[in-house]
């Protein structure tokens, strides 16, 4: 490819702005902040703001990147793998929680105030749920078709080789569906301020909005639904993970007197590589996972909760969105690929520069 060629491509510069710029845009105005208002601020909070910070720094040019690469991908390719739609759409929704729950629970541990009305809060959180939501559906549906691509003829799973190819966009704007649907929780109980400034019983302060249920009743039939509603997809991407690993382990065994050939084994290897990244995401949301609800079932038996146990749930329940991107472009060969910059031979004196290669 050539230098003239890279320069005047409109994607490529633009996926390389983002990934080096993104960063340093997001964290100034913060820094900024974070100069004015240290000295008001215990190690908690400095700690609180931090943490918040390398999470949004690093979570929204990440899977900005992503859709970036696969939408480059489409264009450029024509085709997508059913996995990499999976991916882009998973990229979708880690950066909807990114911009609605991560962003703002940054500029509120910087010391920012008064950033939504009620519309505004009940806008934010339901489209921070329904991110939430959908990102477990879709993990789980990726651990399950990649169990699918790695299955023996003879398994059950073999019939689905065909079935989640075809209907994938059904199944996705389903997910999406189901997600809208179930998280109406948000829009319910949502406010941006508290009468009299007082916390009432049953809220669940986000410091930039509150969560308030009216009562003890209505805190556990909403909180118990949706831990439920997860917990079956995380146990079936659980399940998919423990089959995948069961069957790399077979494979392993098989191969293992075969190393020195490899010839027709490119496919099995690039199987192995992509079942190995899914389990591993799937490894990382589950641990996620189990303590962002253990305290959110912890909160659920008590009227108050303390902020610090408030603030390690917010931690964890968007540490997802930061780790996942950073393991897709570890693992993925097409988004790795748009992270080549270019090399450019040196030349001789006599030659001339509209000869350079990458």
């Amino acid at each position: 490819m050539s230098l003239n060629h890279f320069v005047h491509n409109p994607i490529m510069p633009a996926l390389l702005v983002i990934i080096f710029k993104a960063p340093f845009l997001l964290s100034c105005p913060v820094l900024y902040l974070l100069s004015m208002k240290t000295s008001f601020m215990d190690t908690r909070a400095i700690f609180k703001a931090s943490g918040f910070l390398i999470l949004t720094v690093i979570s929204i040019p990440s899977n900005l990147f992503i859709c970036c690469a696969f939408l480059h991908t489409r264009l450029t390719e024509a085709k997508l793998t059913p996995a990499d739609v999976i991916l882009c759409h998973l990229a979708i929704a880690n950066l909807t929680s990114a911009f609605t729950r991560s962003f703002p629970q940054m500029l509120t541990a910087f010391g920012c105030q008064n950033l939504y009305d009620d519309i505004g809060c009940k806008t934010v959180l339901y489209f921070y749920r329904v991110s939430r939501t959908l990102s477990i559906k879709l993990t789980c549906l990726l651990s399950t078709y990649q169990a699918v691509l790695v299955a023996p003829a003879t398994s059950i799973l073999d019939c689905l080789k065909l079935k989640i190819p075809k209907y994938l966009q059904l199944i996705i704007v389903s997910f999406y569906g189901f997600c809208f649907a179930t998280s109406v929780h948000a829009i319910l109980f949502c406010y941006s301020k508290l009468i009299n400034n007082t916390v009432p019983p049953y809220t669940f302060n986000y410091e930039y909005c509150y969560l308030t249920y009216p009562d003890y009743t209505v805190v556990i039939s909403v909180g118990l639904s949706l831990f439920f509603r997860d917990f079956a997809f995380i146990v079936m991407m659980a399940v998919m993970s423990c089959y995948i690993l069961v069957l790399l382990y077979r494979h392993g065994k098989k191969v293992k007197n075969l190393r020195s050939s490899d010839n027709g084994t490119s496919g099995s290897r690039a199987e192995t590589k992509a079942s190995r990244a899914v389990v591993t995401l799937v490894i990382l949301y589950t641990a996620f996972f189990g303590v962002d609800n253990a305290i959110w079932l912890y909160s659920l038996s008590i009227v108050r909760v303390a902020p610090l146990i408030s603030d390690i749930r917010g931690f964890f329940a968007i540490l997802y969105t930061s780790v996942c991107p950073v393991v897709v472009i570890a693992t993925n060969p097409k988004v790795k690929a748009k992270l080549k910059l270019p090399k450019f031979k040196s030349l001789p004196h006599s030659m001339d520069t509209s000869s350079s290669t990458m």
